[in-house]
Order: C-alpha cells, then sequence, then structure tokens
C-alpha cells in the first residue's frame, strides 16, 4: 500500500499525518478548527485516500500557521506515498459543482511545483476560519507535494459552497492522478522521471 506517515513540530504547530493513497476515503482528523477539519475529512472522501490528522498549534493567534502548515505535511505526505510515480496516471481534472459553485481543478503529478488559484471569494469568512486561507492550504500542498495544481472558479456566491467545491475539486482530480493506468508499467513521462 502507497502510504506515508509524517510528524512537524514547530514553534507554532504541531501535527501528525498519515495517508493511505489506496485506501477508501476514511478520516480521522482532529486540528482544533471545525471547519478545516469538514474540508479534510470531505477531501479524504473524495480522493478516495485513507487519511489522520492531529494537529494542534497557535490557533489563540489566528487559524493561519496550522492551516498552512497542515498544508506543507499533506504534501510532503503525498510526495512520499507516490514514490516513483510509476504506473500512475498523473494527470488529473474535474469541473465540479457545488450548488451555485463551479469549480475547475487540474492536477499534474509533475515534480515541477506550481499553483494557480483563480478564485474569488465573496466573503472573509466562513464561520470562525479567513477564507483566504484556502490559497494558502492550497499552495502548500502543491509546492511541498511537487506538483502543478490549477483551481479556477467559474460561478459562485457562497463562500462556504466556493472553498468546498475547491477542496472536493483538489481530492477529486487527485484520485484520477493517483490512479494506476493499466497502459502504463513505467513513470509516465517521456524523461523516465518525474521530479526536477
Amino acid at each position: 500500500m502507497r502510504s506515508a506517515t509524517i510528524e512537524r513540530g514547530t514553534a507554532e504547530t504541531r501535527i501528525n499525518l498519515t495517508i493511505a493513497l489506496d485506501g477508501s476515503g476514511e478520516a480521522d482528523v482532529h486540528t482544533g478548527i471545525g471547519f478545516l477539519d469538514h474540508m479534510l475529512v470531505l477531501f479524504a472522501k473524495h480522493s478516495g485516500c485513507d487519511l489522520a490528522i492531529k494537529a494542534s498549534g497557535d490557533t489563540h493567534v489566528d487559524d493561519h500557521h496550522l492551516t498552512e502548515d497542515i498544508g506543507i505535511v499533506l504534501g510532503q505526505a503525498i510526495k512520499q506515498a507516490l514514490g516513483d510515480k510509476r504506473g500512475i496516471r498523473r494527470y488529473g481534472d474535474i469541473l465540479l459543482p457545488m450548488d451555485e459553485a463551479l469549480m475547475l481543478g487540474a492536477v499534474d503529478c509533475s515534480g515541477r511545483p506550481f499553483f494557480a488559484w483563480e478564485v474569488v471569494l465573496p466573503q472573509p469568512k466562513v464561520g470562525s476560519w479567513d477564507s483566504e486561507l484556502a490559497e494558502d492550504f492550497f499552495r502548500a500542498l502543491a509546492m511541498n507535494a511537487g506538483m502543478t495544481l490549477h483551481m479556477r472558479l467559474l460561478a459562485g456566491t457562497n463562500t462556504h459552497h466556493i472553498v468546498e467545491a475547491a477542496f472536493k475539486a483538489c481530492a477529486r482530480a487527485l484520485r484520477q492522478a493517483f490512479s494506476p493506468d493499466p497502459r502504463e508499467s513505467g513513470v509516465p513521462s517521456t524523461k523516465g522521471m518525474l521530479e526536477m
């Protein structure tokens, strides 16, 4: 099974994260941030990965450090679990509706980190969570996983729906990219490797 466990401790956050790419979408997530827990649980469900996260941080300041650091650790774990990426589809994309919101998510597990975020969030908060942290989370995820990630909002007025559509779209695109390609036994690149 393709899996990884990463522990990260700083003066601001402590995170223990385990991911199994070939799971069944089970999640055991405890960050202390209710909305982020909800997003990570649905990320697990829609990616098909099993995900366990125990995290704490300086949320008395705000939720920025913990949200971004979880993105960092999740990206590192995905990179480690994918290994040399032999036999995967590599690419994934989806046009995902969430009520009035419509999100395009596209990913390339290329080994070359790049992030594009064309998403306007109408409200500054979802509950007590700063909605701008969604961009920080996905940037940290893409940079640390070594993947190209494009997120583009095509329609939407409800900030909760837009952020949820982003998490679901990223998860569904990754589900495709991680999946085995029955026609590919090697690394899906003419270079023979998917690293920088």
